[in-house]
């Protein structure tokens, strides 16, 4: 079986305290846009949007089906939120993104995005995958979904916050994914 690279660079914007980290990209065809979480059926953006502007539709360009790359980016500058991928090749074992069947063929190297980011406290997986590679990079406990754990990064403490997944697989209504990442960005970014 053939393995495939991550198509994206991080996104490590200047001055960042969040580095969110997902498991790997969909393929291609799934995307609606060339940035993390491009898939139409994943609600990251929606659950941002419901928690910062009281619209889960704040990220979407109207009348398509895709998100507003440009309008995310902004977002993500101002807020101080980094993007990545937990691994950056792996071996599909299906057809499709489940981290079920995604096998890490090469982990991120955390430590090394997190020394990018001085400002940085905190780190966030979004999906099993990506907390399994964290918690092996680390030597560190799993945190349960919507909770965290204080581990050691780079010769800094930093909270390895554990959250629901955003995608429509996992079985939890949006509003209630939205409240677990509530919880986190509010002890990240202060009261909302």
């Amino acid at each position: 079986m053939t393995t495939e690279q991550h198509p994206l660079t991080p996104f490590l914007p200047e001055g960042a305290r969040l580095l969110m980290l997902g498991s790997f990209p969909p393929k291609r065809e799934r995307w609606s846009m060339e940035f993390f979480y491009p898939n139409w059926q994943n609600d990251m953006w929606r659950i941002v949007g419901h928690i910062f502007f009281a619209d889960k539709h704040h990220f979407e360009v109207v009348g398509e089906k895709r998100f507003d790359k440009a309008k995310i980016e902004a977002f993500c500058h101002e807020k101080g939120i980094a993007l990545y991928d937990a691994a950056c090749e792996v071996r599909r074992l299906k057809d499709n993104a489940s981290d079920k069947f995604l096998e890490v063929v090469q982990a991120t190297d955390v430590a090394a995005l997190i020394k990018q980011q001085p400002e940085c406290r905190a780190i966030v997986t979004t999906g099993k995958k990506a907390t399994d590679v964290i918690v092996e990079q680390f030597g560190c406990k799993e945190p349960a979904v919507g909770q965290c754990e204080l581990i050691s990064i780079a010769g800094r403490e930093v909270k390895f916050w554990r959250m629901p997944s955003s995608s429509r697989a996992y079985p939890l209504k949006l509003e209630r994914k939205a409240e677990a990442y509530l919880a986190m960005f509010n002890s990240i970014f202060g009261g909302m």
